[in-house]
């Protein structure tokens, strides 16, 4: 498992969920400056210094309960509401979308051109925003520092680990149905045609050489697709063309996205059962998620605005049916951290909390409409 794949799953699941955010503003038609601020307040509270600094620490990935937190803030850390099938719905989407993403990567280090590729994609939701830019830029160097210099296999680590955090998540997603790239069970289907990965040879001949590096002998067999050579690599600097289209909007073209539980069988529900009981580091996840999220509560202002709340879904009584149909091992309940129980957690909290007022204009330009962090995280008990 490798020990850097947090801020690659925390940054693609950030940029799916501003593509979802974006598209459900626009099809609500909220007013472009409510639209702006929300897009605004998550991407600044997603990129402050000192959260970043924690994502970026080697480690190993948290649960999915603990990651939902950390985006169930986020989707909260302005004025726009989720209900909680509209909130699931969203998770649904961006890991999904991610999913299938880590999945068509013509090679591992690619994940990194998809991750550029929603970093660029963030860049621009935030262009008339200099101080917000600053923040993206600084994180867009920091991931360019650690990991364009990564051998070939701790980038493929890397992907195991992703695959293997997603391998029990089928969920139907309309626009994956809908082109066929994803079967009525919620698998995906993976193409045996196209570009070859950059660097290697269309499939299908053999050569052998002798000892001095002569070639002897060439053999041809069927490759059982049909194979182009690939195109240029992308651009792994902070400007550039990535080449590949993965980790770039899906939804700019208006299309009705909906997720549908997928029939699974009882030992995939089992084993999420399963994944839900308590677990036995728990604790120690629940001091790492405090760090994390501590960069995320934020004084809300006085003269705050009343707020306005968006629905994933066509119709309210939509979402109220999907917040029944949902299955119980499959929702995820907010995480709830006791830490006025916990004398040495409340002083580091309080201590993380102190670190953050230095920020200064940063964190007035933050909201967080949501509920304390104390009172927010529940259910790893």
């Amino acid at each position: 498992m490798s020990m850097r794949t947090l801020p690659l799953l925390f940054i693609n699941l950030g940029g799916e969920m501003l593509y979802i955010l974006d598209q459900r503003l626009r099809a609500q038609n909220i007013p472009g400056d409510k639209a702006k601020k929300v897009m605004n307040d998550i991407i600044t509270t997603m990129f402050n210094k000192k959260f970043m600094e924690e994502l970026f620490k080697p480690q190993e990935l948290y649960s999915k309960k603990a990651l939902r937190t950390v985006f169930d803030r986020l989707a909260h850390a302005s004025i726009m509401r989720l209900n909680q099938a509209s909130m699931d719905k969203l998770y649904d989407l961006m890991t999904m979308a991610f999913k299938y993403q880590v999945l068509l990567c013509p090679r591992p280090k690619d994940i990194l051109l998809v991750s550029f590729n929603h970093m660029d994609a963030i860049k621009e939701f935030i262009r008339d925003s200099p101080s917000i830019l600053n923040q993206v830029d600084e994180t867009f160097r920091q991931l360019i520092e650690i990991y364009s210099c990564l051998p070939a296999g701790e980038f493929q680590l890397i992907r195991q680990t992703l695959l293997i955090f997603f391998q029990d998540m089928h969920i139907r997603v309309s626009i994956f149905l809908k082109d066929k790239v994803q079967n009525s069970n919620g698998r995906f289907v993976l193409p045996t045609s196209g570009p070859v990965p950059c660097g290697t040879e269309i499939p299908g001949l053999i050569r052998i050489f002798n000892c001095n590096g002569e070639e002897l002998k060439r053999t041809e067999f069927p490759s059982g697709g049909h194979y182009t050579s690939s195109l240029r690599e992308g651009s792994f600097d902070l400007y550039g063309d990535r080449v590949i289209k993965l980790g770039t909007n899906m939804y700019s073209v208006s299309r009705p996205v909906e997720t549908h539980m997928s029939g699974t069988s009882k030992n995939s529900a089992s084993h999420t059962k399963e994944n839900a009981s308590p677990n036995p580091l728990a604790k120690e996840e629940l001091n790492l998620l405090a760090r994390l999220l501590g960069g995320l509560d934020i004084k809300k202002p006085v003269d705050v605005d009343p707020g306005f709340r968006v629905n994933l879904f066509a119709t309210d009584e939509e979402e109220q049916e999907a917040a029944v149909l949902r299955p119980p091992e499959l929702s995820y309940q907010v995480i709830n951290i006791q830490a006025t129980q916990d004398q040495q957690t409340n002083d580091m909290l309080a201590r993380i909390m102190g670190e953050f007022k230095e920020d200064g204009q940063a964190s007035q330009s933050m909201l967080s409409k949501g509920d304390d962090l104390l009172a927010m995280m529940d259910g790893l008990e």
